[in-house]
């Protein structure tokens, strides 16, 4: 509160306003009534909304303004009960298909051109719009029941006529509502903070519901608002609020808040509460509605599930159009030759209308042949297809070697319709860090000073817990965080998602909140926090704690000490790491502490320091260091007799105080502090090895440096855990770092952080201003007012290419600007070192300000945050206007592992043919070291560097690099060749690898040079993009998946890589450690970058081949059977007669053989995934659906037709058979061909399989059976009645049945056993291994299952969306 009443001071002074503050009263008009100047209806209108209290003093205002937005109720179904069917109708009529069909069977209905009964032609079209009609009434009855489950949620809204907070459903509340929020409730609307139960004002929100995220965001209620502090009564608001319209922007809210004076406040992102958000940490919070329903931000970011056209559905359409080609080539030959034969035709035996001519009768055929021939055009081929898609979908999602159980998470299939793309990828971009590493970042080595300390502990112990790597997170699957679990404890309450609040699946709202527990935990691991300290570095921080004994050989510089103080000072506080501990909740900052030092002692000891942050010591006042006496003693940096030092605050000795023996005032215990490394049962940290004699001496006897026995209180209460979390796991590693080193976080507050520094205790840093992190400035820094020295200080922590650029150029004293220099210089040597480990590194750095420089930026600051428009460029600007020469005080190296497997899942994809590109904003050599450890990179291939300073170098390196590997690779053949062992020719011939960085890749992309950038990594095996953007990720992807016409697809874990998960054909998101806006925007999400391998080797190749085989089948069996009717025009004048019946010719395509084909494309599997692994190579080799199989296909088919038609035609000449008679083997045959085609295709025969070609074969004959006995004026002008028994009484009719269909499948039979025996291969390979590897599989399901049906689970195959894990080993 102090920090809000001065900055609102500061803006009235630097504004010049002395009247009602910064926001007085615009345009010169304070004399002007309050209602008819700001209240009019006609004064805003727009691009803004005005808001007023539903129950407040201006009712009129409010009908006025409120009647045009929507109300809270939400409904994400499409239809109405009443409306459903014609709207229905009109969704499904946008298809060009069914339009076409509709026109058919309309067309039937004219008499000259009618060809069958008008009922029969409807038949085909109804039973399509049939399925897909249920299909969409079951989605949207779902939908429904998830609405209906929201919109009467119960939230406490104010009530003006009873004065007093009611019970109301969700979709009863209105804009202008004021609502009562409690600890773990949901928000039911956006709502603008008014009261907060925290006496700052504060309130604490989990968006893990809206975006992924789980660490905790903080709201600040609307400053200066009347009777702020106090209980909020809704009866004393009279303000208006003028705020942006609706937006998508999450991150983003602008408006003001206008009093009955006439005084405006902004309102910005931070006085927000989002829809689907959820209270933590708070006991009561108030809000005003401003967007409700479907207004609301997280309602404007559904999008629903995402739907894109696959590359075969797009071949698809092509083929039809070529369907269409071949029925008017049909129907024209038919009205031509019809035409023909009436002009010659004399003196008929039989009926023809003679009135007509040729060539009007020709063009009644042709449409009588268009209805004839209809079922050329495969209309229940696109409602198969996704029949087929939603099958493979379930056994993709059902696959456990996709399911990580640590996790407890299952791969997300999120768009339903693109399955087969994952067989056809030959592009492959990838993140880093998260998508190849794990991000679990843990603190490795440090430079300070220009000093490098290397923790070479610290590197053994992260050696042990790389065998613990794979322990699990915990057994229990709830929202609760694993290391914050009473903190959090609260969270079980919650059971609505943003995903029930938009009829998403409960599935995924599950998966949602495992994978958030997992990844909370993951920031809170025993490797980030337990530490190792550095010897050297423990010894120099002691002398910190002991400053004003003598000097030794040994002894740091104070210039030194100051470097290093302020160095772990900027890693404590430099974040936005919210700390929790499990006694206190995380909003609630402990008191300071008095320090371990007097004032006098601390001013001593820092007028030693020649650094100037300590020159104003004299202006630091006693309040800034207050509360009650504490125990700090093992806080410290004593050494004990061991030698060895605690790199954790929690042992059971914390706590100690050195006061003098005489002054206490409550029973003690002599104890000898533990020094131990922490964990369980944690090795010692041996640090005192190289300490000289004397200095153990002087530590012993001197009174006011540490001590080797310490007072500690009996009574005293283990120190308490605390509990960090971070927005990144890079906070995290860093803070647990500088716990490490006794420099600890221990509360925040909007106003000022808690922190403990070693010898000192704790202080209370009074916390300024917040200059976030943003992929622009890539850093971010905090303005804090020095808890010692009393002045304003900046720290900045961020990317190395960024902070040293910033970096001050020194000057003054010529010894001075030397020491600095060489701290530039070492440290950059450090960084480049640390680079080629592959560490991640940030660079750390600190400006100090005079007053009077801060109260100028102070100034531009607030005029920047209280704008309106452009309010995100003028705070960035401000932001860079700050960070300018600062002090270059180290550097961090951070250790962040790769993922198991990914070695061997790049080498795999790269031998089936997809080229791996590794986009990362990470420095060149740090991905060039990871490129080697994740077998990118080889020993043998020739490294291409990209690093250019302008656009004309940067075109004429592109052309010269471009020459070059043209050399490199005259005379051999582009791409790895496979072995006898799947070797790849990368291991034994050298390829080329690009490397580039951003500012290249910048110029690399624009129009004039990108042709040389494409045709430049086109021929190297791999790229590598350094430095770069989101957009310039996006672009790259783009730009090749355009200009190469090549299949794309991209895979992140991160919010940075969201454009270019959007910008591929297939986008896959990693659920990882930064949230789900990757998961949120992708096709697929999986927990692990190793499935790729599965997903696109194995899955992909099936979904692929399946679905291509089954098109290709469709087409088969349609032109086959048409064919057969085309055939017969030849012998009947090209009348548009049939031999068969209607009814038999139009249930014939559409049910008799229409179900095979949907278990062949659900369940084929041309190879075993075990082979599909083991040789990645037949990946690229299993390209089906090709331009030229079309007409293969189409050519099969019409060699079949014509054995299928003449064989009977030929046995049955010279008999005295009638039509049906004729057409009756015909049928038949062409039955068993199709259905025998069918198994040929097949690679994979079950009893599934025998008992669907069953089925389809006897309903055939039962229905053409129970046709001819019961049907007599069923299908005019012909007569059916004992038709079929008669020819199925006969031997020949089998005869001619046996003979064609054998004739007809010869040539396929013949074709299948020699590709069999030229691939023989791979065959004999699939056979061998399926054997093996099939019974394996199947224990491991039967393991699965029983393992999940002792805690009730249904079995992995069963749709049931939460997989728990077990204790038992489910997974072998």
């Amino acid at each position: 509160m102090e920090r809000l009443h001065w900055v609102r001071h500061r803006c009235r002074t630097l504004l010049g306003d002395s009247g009602g503050g910064w926001y007085s009263s615009p345009d010169g008009l304070p004399n002007k009534s309050f209602h008819d100047a700001y209240w009019s209806p006609h004064r805003v209108r727009g691009k803004r909304r005005s808001v007023f209290a539903r129950h407040g003093p201006h009712q009129h205002e409010y009908e006025t303004f409120s009647k045009s937005y929507k109300g809270n109720a939400i409904r994400t179904t499409k239809y109405r009960l009443l409306t459903f069917i014609p709207m229905n109708l009109f969704q499904q009529f946008h298809r060009a298909a069914n339009l076409y069909f509709l026109f058919l069977a309309l067309l039937n209905w004219v008499p000259a051109v009618e060809a069958f009964q008008k009922e029969i032609t409807m038949i085909p079209l109804l039973v399509v719009l049939a399925v897909i009609a249920i299909k969409d009434a079951l989605e949207d009855y779902r939908r429904y029941l998830f609405d209906k489950k929201v919109n009467n949620n119960v939230a406490r809204v104010f009530c003006g006529n009873q004065k007093a907070y009611k019970d109301q459903c969700w979709k009863d509340v209105r804009v202008g509502d004021f609502v009562r929020l409690s600890c773990n409730e949901i928000i039911p609307a956006d709502m603008l903070l008014l009261y907060s139960s925290d006496p700052r004002g504060v309130c604490y929100i989990e968006t893990a519901n809206l975006d992924g995220e789980t660490n905790l965001k903080q709201r600040q209620v609307v400053s200066d608002l009347p009777l702020q502090g106090v209980e909020f009564t809704p009866e004393s608001f009279h303000s208006r609020i003028e705020c942006e319209n609706p937006n998508n922007d999450l991150s983003r809210f602008r408006g003001y808040m206008e009093h009955s004076s006439g005084v405006r406040v902004g309102l910005h992102n931070s006085n927000l509460l989002l829809r689907s958000c959820t209270i933590r940490n708070t006991e009561t919070v108030v809000g005003i509605v401003v967007y409700a329903g479907h207004e609301t931000k997280a309602m404007m970011n559904n999008s629903g599930p995402r739907y894109k056209r696959s590359q075969l559905e797009k071949r698809l359409n092509t083929d039809v159009l070529w369907c269409v080609v071949l029925l008017i080539i049909m129907c024209l030959t038919s009205a031509v030759g019809h035409g023909l034969w009436l002009r010659n035709l004399k003196d008929p035996v039989f009926g023809v209308n003679m009135d007509t001519s040729p060539a009007l009768a020709g063009f009644y055929v042709f449409w009588t042949m268009i209805i004839v021939l209809q079922v050329l055009i495969p209309i229940s081929l696109y409602v198969s297809i996704e029949i087929v898609k939603l099958g493979q979908i379930y056994f993709i999602h059902n696959d456990v070697d996709l399911y990580n159980e640590q996790l407890d998470c299952r791969i997300q299939c999120r768009a339903l319709n693109i399955t087969e793309d994952l067989g056809q990828i030959q592009y492959l971009f990838s993140d880093k860090t998260g998508t190849l590493t794990e991000n679990k970042m843990v603190f490795c080595r440090c430079s300070i000073y220009g000093v490098e300390y290397p923790h070479v502990e610290n590197a053994r112990r992260l050696e042990v817990y790389e065998a613990e790597k794979n322990e699990a997170a915990g057994n229990s699957v709830t929202l609760r965080s694993g290391c914050s679990a009473k903190s959090l404890s609260c969270r079980s309450r919650s059971s609505v998602s943003l995903h029930t609040l938009t009829a998403e699946s409960e599935e995924e709202d599950e998966q949602l909140s495992n994978q958030i527990q997992a990844r909370t935990s993951a920031f809170c691991s025993r490797m980030a926090k337990e530490v190792v300290p550095d010897p050297e570095l423990v010894r120099k921080l002691n002398w910190f704690c002991s400053p004003l004994k003598e000097a030794s050989s040994g002894t740091p510089s104070s210039l030194e000490v100051a470097y290093i103080t302020d160095f772990f000072l900027a890693l404590t506080i430099c974040n936005s790491v919210v700390v929790s501990s499990p006694s206190q909740p995380r909003h609630v900052v402990p008191e300071a502490r008095t320090p371990l030092k007097s004032l006098e002692e601390i001013k001593l000891m820092f007028q030693r320091f020649s650094f100037s942050p300590f020159s104003a010591l004299s202006t630091f006042s006693p309040p800034q260091i207050r509360g009650s006496p504490r125990n700090f003693t093992s806080r410290l940096f004593t050494r004990g007799k061991t030698g060895s030092f605690s790199p954790n605050a929690n042992n059971a000795t914390d706590g100690s105080e050195p006061g003098r023996e005489g002054n206490m005032e409550t029973p003690k215990l002599r104890c000898k502090l533990d020094f131990s490394a922490p964990g369980e049962g944690g090795n010692a940290a041996q640090v005192e090895d190289d300490i000289k004699k004397d200095d153990i001496k002087d530590a012993k006897t001197n009174p006011d440096g540490p001590r080797q026995e310490v007072e500690v209180d009996s009574d005293r209460d283990v120190d308490d855990e605390l509990l960090y979390e971070a927005e990144s796991p890079d906070e995290a590693a860093l803070v647990h770092a500088a716990r490490a080193y006794r420099c600890t976080l221990r509360g925040r507050s909007p106003e000022s952080l808690l922190v403990d520094l070693p010898g000192i205790g704790s202080l209370a840093v009074q916390l300024l201003h917040i200059l976030p992190f943003d992929s622009n400035r890539k850093r971010m820094s905090v303005v804090v007012r020095h808890p010692l020295a009393g002045q304003v200080v900046v720290y900045t922590k961020g990317a190395d290419s960024v902070i040293m650029d910033l970096a001050e150029t020194s000057k003054g004293a010529e010894q001075a600007q030397e020491i600095y220099s060489h701290i530039k210089d070492q440290t950059q040597k450090h960084l480049d070192s640390y680079a080629r480990e592959g560490l991640r590194t940030l660079c750390i750095a600190k400006k100090v300000l005079e007053e009077e420089e801060y109260e100028v930026w102070l100034k531009r600051h607030l005029l920047a945050e209280s704008s309106i428009e452009n309010r995100e460029e003028l705070l960035l600007e401000s932001a860079q206007r700050l960070e300018t020469n600062l002090t270059l005080l180290g550097t961090t190296g951070i250790v962040d592992r790769l993922q198991e497997d990914v070695p061997e899942t790049i080498e795999a994809l790269q031998r089936a043919g997809i080229k791996v590109w590794v986009l990362t904003g990470d420095k060149q050599e740090t991905a060039i070291n990871i490129a080697y450890s994740c077998k990118l990179l080889r020993p043998n291939d020739q490294l291409l560097t990209a690093n250019c300073g302008s656009k004309d170098a940067c075109a004429a390196f592109l052309k010269e690099l471009r020459l070059e590997v043209q050399r490199g690779q005259d005379g051999v053949t582009e791409g790895p060749a496979a072995g006898a062992h799947g070797e790849s020719s990368s291991g034994s011939v050298s390829s080329f690898i690009l490397v580039i960085d951003g500012q290249t890749l910048d110029w690399a992309l624009q129009e004039e040079l990108k042709s040389d950038f494409v045709e430049l990594s086109r021929r190297c095996k791999a790229v590598i993009c350094c430095r770069s953007t989101p957009l310039q990720k996006s672009e790259v992807v783009r730009l090749i998946r355009d200009e190469l016409g090549v299949m794309t697809l991209a895979v992140g874990d991160g919010a940075n890589d969201v454009s270019m998960i959007q910008m591929a054909d297939v986008g896959i998101g990693i659920s990882g450690q930064e949230g789900m806006q990757a998961v949120m925007s992708s096709d697929f999400a999986i927990s692990r970058f190793k499935h790729l391998s599965k997903l696109l080797l194995v899955h992909g190749h099936w979904c692929y081949s399946r679905l291509a085989n089954m098109i290709l089948y469709f087409f088969y069996k349609n032109v086959m059977y048409v064919n057969l009717l085309f055939w017969y025009q030849f012998f009947c004048g090209f009348s548009g007669s049939v031999m068969t019946n209607s009814w038999v010719l139009i249930l014939f395509n559409l049910i008799f053989t229409s179900v095979p084909p949907l278990i062949y494309g659900v369940l084929d599997k041309d190879m075993p995934a075990e082979t599909l692994t083991g040789v990645p190579e037949l990946y690229r080799t299993s390209k089906v659906y090709v331009p030229h199989m079309f007409w293969v296909t189409v050519l099969d088919a019409f060699y079949q037709s014509l054995v299928c038609f003449f064989i009977p035609y030929f046995a049955l000449t010279g008999s005295d058979v009638g039509i049906l008679s004729f057409g009756s083997p015909i049928n038949a045959s062409a039955l068993f061909i199709i259905l025998l085609h069918q198994v040929l295709e097949s690679h994979t025969l079950t009893w599934i399989h025998g008992l669907v070609l069953l089925l389809s074969g006897g309903s055939y004959f039962g229905f053409v059976l129970l046709f001819s006995v019961s049907c007599v004026t069923c299908s005019p002008p012909t007569n059916p009645l004992g038709v079929e028994t008669l020819q199925m009484s006969q031997p020949l009719f089998y005869i001619i049945c046996a003979v064609t269909t054998m004739t007809a499948l010869l040539p396929r039979m013949l074709f299948r056993a020699l590709y069999s025996t030229i691939h023989r291969t791979a065959a004999l390979k699939s056979s061998h291994v399926e054997k093996v590897e099939s019974e394996n599989y199947r224990k491991r399901m039967q393991r699965w299952n029983l393992s999940h049906h002792r805690v009730n689970r249904l079995p992995v195959c069963a749709d049931n969306p939460g997989l728990e894990p077990s204790t038992a080993s489910v997974v072998s």
